[in-house]
């Protein structure tokens, strides 16, 4: 027995692989090429933002971030 959510997820894929009928499979790129940075003003302000925080690795291997300027808040 089909509940709703599976029904929808049928449905949705119905219609993409009609979608790839019609306009043919998706273009991935050359996974191998390097990704180009444009260098403008949006990926500057991403940059300087991202510099106050820091990455961190708990033991179960899960990835998260802290600001920096609360770690030194704590330490004082």
């Amino acid at each position: 027995m089909m509940t709703s959510g599976d029904k929808f997820v049928d449905k949705v894929m119905h219609a993409t692989d009609k979608f790839q009928k019609v306009f043919g499979p998706a273009d991935q790129g050359d996974m191998d090429s390097p990704v180009v940075h444009r260098h403008d003003d949006f990926e500057d302000s991403s940059d300087e933002q991202l510099t106050h925080f820091e990455e961190h690795t708990d033991s179960d291997g899960h990835h998260y971030a802290e600001r920096k300027d609360e770690e030194v808040a704590e330490e004082r």
